[in-house]
């Protein structure tokens, strides 16, 4: 598998918006499926979003419906994670993950991911 790599995290206070951008090393770039997963101290890594590599399929946990956009520049070899509206609830390590045409049926899920990234912290202020 190749590698990932996340930026973009930082400090912001709520309300605030923030961009998370992620690429990967390897096979085509526009071959895989690419998640953004999150873990808060304490908690467990939690699923945030993911979009497929076959079609702009996209999914979101409910938390972050409709302030959370997850898009993907094949061309630029660049995936995104466009965060509006953060609350202090979103301050997490966020990471991306990617796996080689994986199902969009189950890219929810952090077990079916082969490549990490190392992680961006993201903290919001209330």
């Amino acid at each position: 598998q190749g590698q990932v790599v996340e930026s973009g995290g930082g400090m912001v206070r709520a309300g605030d918006s923030l961009r998370l951008s992620c690429t990967t090393t390897g096979r085509a770039f526009s071959n895989y499926t690419l998640g953004w997963f999150r873990q808060a101290p304490g908690r467990e890594r939690e699923f945030v979003a993911a979009i497929g590599w076959s079609e702009p399929t996209t999914a979101y946990v409910d938390s972050v419906k409709g302030r959370f956009s997850i898009s993907r520049d094949n061309s630029q070899k660049m995936a995104y994670l466009q965060m509006k509206s953060l609350n202090p609830e979103d301050t997490a390590v966020y990471y991306c993950a990617a796996r080689y045409r994986l199902s969009a049926r189950i890219m929810d899920r952090s077990e079916n991911y082969d490549a990490w990234g190392q992680g961006t912290q993201v903290t919001v202020s209330s």
